[in-house]
């Protein structure tokens, strides 16, 4: 499992502390020796005012990275021979934890598509970061577990 750098974290942090109150989202590509942070839009208010019913959720409780800013995040990636190494996002003024939804998010059929990828989830307090867990998916029991030593 890649470990998280620091560097990596400090973007991460400034990016959950701009967007506050609102949850922020973004992919971590790269190599072993080199780790990039695409900072990505939640489109969740977008998808709530669209479809309220559908959407109920707005982005100071949701995320949703753009599937077409996602596909050209991963498809450059792969094309530069990096790895898919993370997906973050932010809970403004709740605790890091991995939600239902947050499963949901990374799953489909049950599966998530980058099942080596860490899932970073920061806590956002009052605009200042209260907390970070990072989750892998564990193949054998189906589900995503806490990983305590991540960071560089």
């Amino acid at each position: 499992m890649t470990k998280i750098e620091k560097e990596t974290h400090q973007l991460i942090y400034a990016h959950a502390i701009e967007i506050y109150p609102e949850e922020c989202c973004g992919i971590v590509t790269g190599k072993k020796d080199k780790q990039n942070v695409h900072i990505c839009k939640n489109i969740q208010n977008d998808l709530h005012q669209q479809d309220p019913l559908r959407y109920p959720r707005t982005a100071r409780i949701a995320y949703t990275i753009d599937p077409k800013e996602a596909d050209r995040v991963i498809t450059k990636a792969i094309q530069n021979g990096e790895e898919i190494l993370a997906f973050y996002h932010s809970h403004p003024d709740h605790d890091a934890y991995f939600s239902e939804e947050d499963v949901e998010a990374q799953t489909v059929f049950g599966e998530p598509q980058w099942p080596q990828a860490l899932q970073v989830v920061v806590s956002v307090r009052l605009g200042l970061i209260s907390g970070v867990k990072c989750f892998i998916w564990d193949g054998d029991s189906q589900v995503f577990k806490e990983v305590s030593h991540y960071v560089l």
